[in-house]
């Protein structure tokens, strides 16, 4: 327990690690038994609402007197490396209305259904390519190294219109990024990728080229978007397209395999896919927030204030295991086919890529356990090593060993 600013509440910490794939932390369930709303602690000893509720949580996920804006006095940083000025400053999840929009409706041809879906046969081609990867490797092999993380790095690599020869660098860089736990770290690895991308950019905007890099570059070029926007909208891209879902790939691994009854079911029925994922993705909700904003106004919700000047933190993990909604929440439903989590957020701010990400985790998941019937763990999931809560918020195992 952290002390609260105030000096007259004690409100617990947050982020809290995860002790189970599948499972809230469980000072996150006590908070939501308290109510919709209440308090947390941050690093920086600054205490925040933590809004557990999915009524009140999507409310406030399309309520215009919250903001996204980073920058802004207030804004809850839950990690030290998110000082880091690459990490304050960034197009689409770090802005608001109007220059959101703007951006957004840029992007959303790209990332629409039907665009996503004209991906698929690559999302396939990748997939199987780090199948054989992977069954090439002796055992026991870690899934996270040889097929989580490669699968979507590749993917989004593909999709913004990378060299493929730089994978590995964007894997350590990204790496380095996401688990730094300083701000010099932070902003190190982060340096790193912007500097990159920035070069791409310019390369591009002299020589066409592949992919989403080749065609925002125009669009520096004609004005539309400016170099540092182009460059951050490819960083955004790259760094939120491959984390959360290589998380989800190896969570979800673990909870089939921990639940051999559901994992048998998702075997034998191939039109239980779309909404297994789904459920996986309610479920797990890796990115543990739907949102982090501050209020730009006063908000009275369920008899609370929320002040302005104050954060506010959205649950995904909490919220989307509310028993109003779903029906015995912790219970993992392959057939609930329920679209209603927000564990691609809600609003405005709803997750780009979530189409592309849904297409990844089916092809990834399917044909893992097609190819490998035989999968299982290496060590109890009980000792496995989960992601430090001083990185931020993404929940994650850092290795997985697998036999098959």
């Amino acid at each position: 327990m952290s002390q609260a600013v105030s000096g007259t509440t004690q409100a617990p910490a947050f982020p809290q690690a995860r002790t189970c794939p599948y499972e809230a932390p469980a000072g996150y369930r006590e908070l939501a038994a308290t109510g919709p709303l209440s308090r947390v602690t941050l690093f920086d000893g600054r205490e925040v609402w933590f809004v557990t509720g999915y009524a009140e949580a999507r409310a406030l996920l399309a309520d215009p007197r919250l903001s996204s804006d980073r920058t802004r006095p207030g804004y809850p940083i839950v990690a030290p490396r998110f000082r880091a000025s690459v990490a304050r400053k960034l197009v689409l999840i770090g802005m608001d209305p109007p220059a959101h929009n703007a951006h957004r409706r840029l992007l959303n041809p790209y990332f629409s259904l039907r665009s996503v879906r004209e991906l698929r046969p690559m999302v396939e081609r990748v997939v199987e390519r780090y199948l054989d990867h992977l069954e090439s490797l002796p055992q026991p092999a870690d899934l996270v190294s040889a097929f989580a993380i490669p699968v979507p790095s590749m993917v989004m690599s593909e999709v913004l219109g990378l060299d493929e020869r730089d994978l590995d660098f964007f894997q350590d860089a990204s790496r380095r990024l996401l688990h730094a736990t300083t701000e010099q770290d932070s902003q190190q690895a982060g340096g790193e990728l912007s500097g990159y991308l920035d070069r791409l950019v310019t390369l591009r905007r002299k020589e066409s080229g592949p992919g989403l890099v080749g065609l925002l570059a125009p669009e520096v070029e004609r004005g539309e978007l400016t170099q540092v926007e182009a460059v951050q909208i490819a960083l955004v891209l790259l760094i939120a397209g491959h984390d959360t879902t290589a998380s989800t790939i190896a969570l979800s691994v673990i909870t089939l395999l921990q639940h051999p009854e559901k994992l048998a079911a998702f075997r034998a029925d191939p039109d239980l896919l779309p909404g297994a994922v789904e459920e996986l993705v309610r479920l797990l909700a890796v990115t543990d927030l739907a949102g982090a904003r501050v209020a730009v106004a006063d908000i009275e919700i369920e008899g609370r204030t929320i002040r302005a000047g104050e954060g506010v933190l959205i649950s995904a993990t909490v919220a989307n295991r509310d028993e109003t909604v779903h029906e015995n929440p912790d219970e993992i439903r392959l057939d609930r086919n329920s679209r209603n989590h927000i564990g691609f957020g809600y609003g405005i701010h709803q997750c780009l890529g979530q189409n592309l990400a849904r297409i990844e985790l089916q092809v990834a998941l399917s044909r893992l356990f097609q190819r490998l019937p035989g999968l299982r763990l290496a060590e109890p999931a009980e000792s496995l090593s989960y992601r430090a809560p001083g990185t931020g918020t993404v929940q994650g195992v850092n290795h997985l060993p697998v036999r098959w």
